[in-house]
C-alpha cells in the first residue's frame, strides 16, 4: 500500500478545520443526514463490501454480513433514532448554595478525529467509530489497515462517493503514514489495535495533549467450571473462538477447564468444530484465513509447547490454520505470553475457582472475561476479577448490544464507544450555568459579611 504525503495531510487538516469552523456539523439535520447517506451507501456497496472481505480473510458472504455489515447498519440506525434526544442539553440539579442559576450539559463536537483501524473486521472497526463521530458532529479523517487492501481501497471508494474531503476523508499507507498522523495535532485520536502500538500512539497524543480512545486487546480468559452445561459451553466457545479463524480482540484467549470435565469438554469442542466447519475446514467456505505471512508464522511457532490435543495442520501457502487445542500448557510458555489472534486454543486445568482467579489477576487486565458455570461462581468471578466486558454462559455477545459500552480496561484499553458511549467519546460535556440578573445575592463577595449563613448552607 502506497504512503500517503505528509503535505496531502496537512492540506486535509487544514480544509476539515475550516469547515467544522463553519458550525454546519452542529446541526442535527445534517448529522442525521450524512448518517442515513452512508447507511444508503452502504447497502449500495453491500455485494462489493462482501466480496472484498472474502479475497483479504476469506471471510464468507454470511459471516461478513453478520459481523461487519448488520453491527454498521444496525449501528447508523440506533443513532438516528436517539441523536436528538442525546444532543439535548440535559438539565442537572443546581445546589441551594448557587441558586436561582440553573445547570445544564451541553454536548459539542470535540472537532477534527482521527480515526485508525485495524485489519480483523476491516469495515466495522472503521465505520462504527466514524458513526459515533458522525453523530457526535465531528469531522474524521480515516485510516484503514493496508493488510486488508482489497478492502481499504474500496472504503475509500465508499467514503470519496459520500462525503465531501473537508468533512471525512480517508488516507491509506502504513507505518509511515500512521507516523505523519500521530505527529499531527487533532481534537481526539481513536484508534484500535494492539497495546504495543497504542503506547506509541498515546505519547504521541500527549505532544499535543489529545484525547485518545485506544481499543486494544490481551489475553481473554474462559473458565469452565464443572457444573457446566459443557455441550452449550463447547459450541458458544468454537463459535466465539473460531469466528474470523479466531482474529477477534474479544475471542476466548485461553481456557480453564475444572479437572473432573476437561476431556468430556475437549471432545465436545472438538465435535461441535466439526458440526459447524466439517472434517476439513480447510475446505469449508465458512472458515476465514489468516491475514498475511507474517502472521502465519507467528502463530506457526506457538504449536510447539504443550501437548496437541487436536488440529495443529497448517499450509502456510494458503494461509490456513486448523483449529487446534493445545492441552497441559503452562504459564510459562510463548503462547501464553502475548495475545493468540488466531483458531488455537490453549488449556490450562483447575480444582478451585480461586486457582484461575489468581492468574487472571496476576496478569494484565484482558478486554473481556467468560465464566460457564452455576451463577454462585459466576458472582464470584465478577467481583474477584476485572475485565473490560464478561459473557456468563457465553462469549463475544456482550459487543452486540448497543446499550452496553464497548472497551477495555488498564493495558486492554482506554474509553468506551457503541451506542450512546460512541456519541459521548466523540463530545465535550460543556458545563453551563445560567445566572439571572434581577437578583444578585451578596454572598460570594467580599468582605464575606454573611460568612457563618455560607457555612450553613453549603
Amino acid at each position: 500500500m502506497k504512503e500517503t504525503d505528509e503535505r496531502l495531510i496537512t492540506r486535509s487538516l487544514e480544509s476539515m478545520n475550516h469547515f467544522f469552523a463553519s458550525n454546519q456539523t452542529k446541526s442535527i439535520d445534517f448529522r442525521v443526514s450524512q448518517l442515513r447517506k452512508l447507511k444508503k451507501s452502504i447497502l449500495n456497496y453491500q455485494e462489493r463490501i462482501q466480496h472484498a472481505l472474502w479475497d483479504d480473510l476469506h471471510k464468507s458472504p454470511e459471516e461478513a454480513y453478520l459481523t461487519e455489515i448488520s453491527i454498521v447498519l444496525n449501528e447508523i440506525d440506533y443513532h438516528i433514532k436517539h441523536l436528538k434526544k442525546w444532543s439535548k442539553p440535559k438539565r442537572v440539579s443546581t445546589p441551594i448554595y448557587l441558586r436561582p442559576s440553573s445547570s445544564k450539559i451541553r454536548y459539542e463536537p470535540l472537532g477534527i478525529a482521527l480515526i485508525v483501524a485495524p485489519w480483523n473486521y476491516p469495515f466495522q472497526l472503521l465505520f462504527n467509530p466514524l458513526i459515533g463521530a458522525i453523530s457526535a458532529g465531528c469531522c474524521a479523517l480515516l485510516k484503514p489497515s493496508p493488510d486488508t487492501p482489497t478492502t481499504a481501497k474500496l472504503m475509500q471508494e465508499i467514503i470519496e462517493s459520500t462525503f465531501s474531503p473537508n468533512y471525512i476523508t480517508l488516507v491509506q499507507g502504513g507505518r509511515e503514514t500512521n507516523t505523519h498522523l500521530f505527529n499531527k495535532r487533532f481534537d481526539l485520536i481513536f484508534f484500535t489495535g494492539s497495546p504495543k502500538v497504542g503506547k506509541v500512539v498515546m505519547k504521541a497524543a500527549a505532544e499535543h495533549l489529545t484525547p485518545v480512545v485506544l481499543e486494544l486487546g490481551g489475553k481473554s480468559p474462559c473458565i469452565v467450571d464443572k457444573d457446566a452445561n459443557l455441550d452449550i459451553a463447547a459450541k458458544r466457545i468454537v463459535f466465539g473462538k473460531l469466528i474470523n479463524a479466531g482474529q477477534t480482540c474479544i475471542a476466548p484467549d485461553y481456557m480453564f477447564a475444572h479437572h473432573s470435565i476437561k476431556y468430556e469438554l475437549l471432545n465436545k469442542i472438538v465435535f461441535h468444530t466439526k458440526q459447524m466447519y466439517g472434517d476439513n475446514p480447510k475446505k469449508n467456505r465458512f472458515y476465514p484465513r489468516i491475514v498475511n505471512d507474517r502472521a502465519m508464522i507467528r502463530l506457526g511457532e506457538l504449536l510447539h509447547e504443550g501437548t496437541l490435543y487436536s488440529g495443529g495442520d497448517i499450509d502456510y501457502k494458503q494461509r490456513y490454520i486448523a483449529p487446534t487445542i493445545i492441552d497441559h500448557v503452562k504459564p510459562e510458555y510463548k503462547i501464553m505470553q502475548e495475545e493468540i489472534f488466531g483458531p488455537i486454543l490453549p488449556v490450562m486445568t483447575f480444582n478451585t475457582i480461586d486457582e484461575p482467579l489468581a492468574y487472571i489477576n496476576s496478569n494484565e487486565k484482558p478486554l473481556a472475561c467468560y465464566y460457564f458455570g452455576n451463577n454462585t461462581n459466576a458472582k464470584k468471578v465478577l467481583k474477584k476479577s476485572t475485565s473490560g466486558g464478561a459473557c456468563i454462559n457465553d462469549t463475544i455477545m456482550h459487543v452486540a448490544n448497543h446499550h452496553l459500552p464497548f472497551g477495555g480496561v488498564g493495558n486492554s484499553g482506554i474509553g468506551n464507544y457503541h451506542g450512546y458511549e460512541s456519541f459521548l467519546a466523540f463530545s465535550n460535556k460543556r458545563a453551563v450555568v445560567n445566572t439571572p440578573t434581577w437578583i444578585d445575592i451578596p454572598f460570594k463577595y467580599p468582605p464575606f459579611k454573611y460568612f457563618k449563613w455560607i457555612k450553613k448552607i453549603m
